[in-house]
């Protein structure tokens, strides 16, 4: 598990000391397409390496259904609800494909994290900047959703 996590780019700036205290908290996963690996509301206990396959995040949208916000990848991180009070997952996790993942328990990793301040520093400024980088690709998509063409404003030719 050790060496997989040290494969991932996001991990690669952790300590060997961290990445093996974190992989201790860690197995791997598979999932089938259209399973999930997380819903929406339900107690945020995990995250997720993605290795293989895509995983759509969604939220459900009354009068449309699902709706996805972003598709992920392997490398990419999913899950962070289990860092933050009251420890609820925000969205859906579905896979469009066999995704193979790193499955992470986020309650040991909290509890190691009390345990050694260090670590916890550290696995809150990579998961700011998931976050961050999500924040920003949402941005984008409600930038364009919102735009006007250049034909549709007034003034403009």
């Amino acid at each position: 598990m050790d060496e997989l996590l040290g494969q991932v780019p996001v991990f690669g700036e952790l300590s060997a000391e961290h990445r093996a205290t974190i992989s201790g908290c860690g197995r791997n996963q598979v999932f089938q397409p259209d399973a999930y690996l997380m819903r929406e509301g339900d107690p945020a206990e995990l995250f997720y390496v993605i290795r293989e396959g895509t995983v759509a995040l969604e939220t459900f949208v009354p009068q449309r259904g699902a709706v996805t916000l972003q598709t992920l990848h392997g490398g990419d991180l999913l899950g962070w609800s289990w860092l933050f009070p009251p420890y609820r997952t925000a969205f859906d996790g579905r896979a469009l494909d066999t995704v193979h993942a790193l499955q992470f328990d986020g309650t040991c990793l909290r509890g190691k994290s009390d345990s050694d301040p260090s670590l916890g520093y550290d696995l809150l400024k990579l998961f700011a900047a998931v976050i961050i980088q999500r924040l920003q690709h949402t941005r984008l998509q409600l930038l364009d959703l919102y735009a006007e063409s250049p034909a549709a404003t007034p003034g403009r030719t």
